[in-house]
């Protein structure tokens, strides 16, 4: 079967639309920013405290439009407590959400995470879909993965 070209993307005259947030689930605030800010290099870019529960932003300083925001594992104040205990369980074994991020020097970018303790789950590798990645998982068990296209 031949390979056939996706359809091309179509204009919708006044819509722009981009990514501006994602959200990835934490249990430890503080240390997720001694990951995002400290390691990674991410900016914090809000910090607030609501009903007993806290979300930080953060966000690399060239994409001042979009932001990661560091939430409560389950951010609802009316969940149950079999809920909540779900949901950390699912957080320890790493089954929630992942954010990717592209960078110009994976291997530097690889070296710099492990050298400060990230927990390595896939070293560089060339991948036959285009890019050279490696992931790691966050403090809070999150997988992160960072990939540079081939030939930059």
């Amino acid at each position: 079967m031949e390979k056939q070209d996706p359809a091309p993307a179509r204009s919708v005259v006044g819509m722009d639309i981009k990514l501006a947030t994602c959200f990835l689930a934490v249990d430890d605030h503080d240390k997720a920013l001694a990951f995002y800010r400290d390691i990674l290099g991410l900016e914090v870019r809000n910090d607030v405290s609501f009903e007993g529960m806290r979300w930080v932003t953060v966000g690399s300083p060239g994409q001042p439009d979009v932001e990661v925001v560091l939430e409560p594992p389950l951010a609802d104040p009316n969940a149950s407590a079999a809920d909540r205990q779900a949901m950390a369980e699912l957080l320890a074994k790493g089954l929630l959400r992942g954010v990717h991020f592209a960078t110009d020097d994976l291997d530097a970018t690889f070296e710099r995470i492990r050298a400060a303790g990230g927990e390595v789950l896939q070293e560089p590798i060339d991948q036959p879909y285009g890019v050279r990645d490696c992931a790691f998982r966050d403090p809070a068990g999150n997988m992160l993965r960072f990939n540079q296209a081939r030939g930059k």
